[in-house]
């Protein structure tokens, strides 16, 4: 039987400035050894496709001896979709670097997992600053055991972007017995950046994580787990360094990857359609995610 290609996510839509095209600068930008880029709202278009010319310059990449690592927020239910972005070449970073895998050999490199009491009493403790919240939550066994597919615990009410699988479940039954790869919280009267700032105020990041990906909602995460833990694991693997990174992002959970390429030397840059935060964190910029932003600055300095 044939598999059936997973239909691309749209949840994002077209964001401010994502059909903006920019004046490039790439002067003096060094060739790199890697290369690494979010999904959503970055590499695919609105419609969450990789266009022709994006797919073109990917390979272009991969022909001058150049890993794509993708690192997104998309967790393991997700990785076929992950898998097409792709081309099903070289090393995957999902769950804001959770969960790592080589997609050629089909291993998995990193899995971590929040214990459920811990999840429980970060939530009580954003609660306590933000309201009563809306909640969802991939269960990290669930997830683990059939990786794409696995359905989301899903509170009623939470509005799930994406159409796809879920166990709608009353509030105190969302979190499973064992451990999470997320918590997803959503409010109905803040906006995700005050959302955001006010989980940071409280919750230590020796008890967890806390980002955005521009959906709505924020997203708690196992202590340590952001998109740069999660793309050193690929780097060790691929014997290169944060300064020999090109990296392309749009949101702030990207942040972390975005500051650890840039501190290191290496080469940040924002689509047109970023997060102000991002824009202020790295010092390239490229067109909007609907008008080939990646590929416009990859072509650059491929000179392709």
């Amino acid at each position: 039987m044939t598999r059936e290609k997973p239909r691309p996510l749209k949840a994002y839509g077209a964001l401010p400035g994502a059909d903006r095209v920019v004046e490039l600068a790439v002067g003096g930008v060094r060739r790199p050894k890697l290369v690494a880029t979010d999904l959503d709202g970055t590499l695919l278009d609105s419609d969450g496709e990789v266009s022709p010319r994006t797919r073109a310059a990917l390979t272009a990449c991969w022909d001058a001896g150049i890993p794509v690592v993708g690192v997104t927020g998309r967790g393991p239910r997700l990785l076929d979709s992950v898998r097409v972005a792709l081309d099903g070449r070289g090393i995957a970073v999902l769950a804001q670097g959770g969960y790592v895998v080589d997609l050629e050999r089909d291993q998995v490199l990193r899995t971590v997992g929040l214990p459920r009491a811990q999840a429980m009493a970060v939530v009580e403790a954003i609660e306590a600053v933000a309201g009563e919240l809306v909640m969802a939550v991939e269960d990290a066994a669930e997830q683990a055991e059939a990786r794409s597919g696995a359905p989301l615990r899903v509170q009623h009410g939470f509005d799930w972007p994406y159409p796809e699988p879920a166990h709608l479940l009353p509030k105190h039954e969302v979190l499973p017995p064992g451990a999470v790869l997320k918590v997803f919280l959503r409010s109905s009267t803040l906006g995700q950046d005050e959302l955001l700032a006010r989980a940071q105020g409280v919750v230590d990041p020796a008890d967890a994580e806390v980002t955005h990906a521009g959906l709505g909602f924020i997203e708690v995460l196992p202590p340590g787990i952001t998109k740069a833990t999660g793309l050193a694991v690929a780097l060790e693997r691929y014997g290169v360094g944060f300064g020999d990174v090109l990296v392309f992002g749009d949101m702030p959970n990207d942040l972390p990857m975005i500051r650890a390429v840039a501190e290191a030397g290496g080469t940040a840059v924002a689509v047109a359609n970023a997060h102000p935060a991002v824009r202020a964190a790295a010092a390239g910029l490229t067109s909007g995610h609907d008008a080939d932003g990646v590929a416009r600055y990859l072509e650059a300095v491929l000179d392709v």
